[in-house]
């Protein structure tokens, strides 16, 4: 069951700045280590864009990052245990950063954690589309990240990419904006020597002689440019149009400035 609400279409770069629900994904090496202010200006942005009476969800990486100096530790788990016990500390760190980064617009966050299971079966995918648009409804802002916590190996979304893609499904956004450490996506990795600039990816466009490499120079993330793509085709199939561009470029992103890579949406 998805959202009961009528979906603005966002067809066009032009109509980015005026849509009327949106979804933004952060990575969590934009906003944790040594990116950690960058939460401020991105919360600035995502407070103009609620200020002009857009919806705002923002699906956030980042709790086993942000966990990690307070256990101690120099790297990114990799055993399960110590990534569940990473991300207790850490989302609780993390949706503190953006209240108090939100308070100066007076605006509330909601936290959402979900794992791949909620939105499998039916009756928990119903409950989390009713608690989102109830949200949204009351002007909150929920921000969203997979319940690492309980979350096991084998019902992982696999990157917050995907997570993001399928809450823009379930709510029926308007705009999904996937935030990386890149411009945009490129015909191959942009320090490589020939990488072009990818700039709208029409409806049906399979990329073909891409060659997407990863996304993410701080090493505490999960996701690239392909599980990007993988993302906004999903999304895009669904109607919601998809910008790709750097967390830098966030507040350029939702104003509509010509920047990143854009996703034209699946018309019904």
């Amino acid at each position: 069951m998805t959202a009961s609400r009528t979906r603005e279409h966002t067809a066009t770069r032009e109509q980015i700045a005026t849509a009327g629900r949106i979804v933004v994904k952060v990575g969590s090496s934009s906003i944790s280590g040594e990116n950690v202010g960058q939460i401020a200006p991105l919360v600035t942005a995502l407070a103009d864009a609620h200020a002009r009476g857009a919806e705002v969800i923002l699906v956030s990486s980042g709790a086993i990052a942000t966990g990690m100096p307070y256990l101690q530790l120099d790297a990114r788990p990799t055993d399960l245990a110590t990534q569940q016990a990473a991300a207790a500390v850490g989302q609780n760190v993390l949706i503190y950063r953006y209240q108090d980064s939100l308070d100066r617009y007076g605006i509330v966050a909601g936290q959402v954690l979900l794992t791949a299971g909620d939105l499998e079966n039916p009756s928990h995918r119903s409950n989390a589309q009713r608690a989102m648009d109830r949200l949204l409804g009351l002007r909150i802002l929920p921000i969203v990240n997979e319940n690492d916590t309980v979350a096991t190996q084998e019902i992982r979304f696999g990157d917050n990419d995907r997570l993001a893609a399928l809450v823009s499904v379930l709510v029926k956004a308007d705009l999904l904006v996937l935030l990386s450490d890149v411009d945009a996506l490129y015909t191959k990795p942009p320090h490589e020597p020939g990488a072009v600039k990818i700039v709208d990816v029409t409806v049906g466009d399979q990329l073909a002689d891409v060659t997407f490499g990863d996304i993410g120079a701080a090493g505490v993330g999960t996701g690239g440019a392909a599980t990007k793509v993988s993302a906004a085709r999903l999304a895009a199939d669904a109607g919601t149009a998809v910008l790709v561009t750097s967390a830098t470029l966030v507040a350029e992103a939702l104003a509509g400035h010509p920047i990143g890579t854009f996703f034209e949406p699946a018309q019904p």
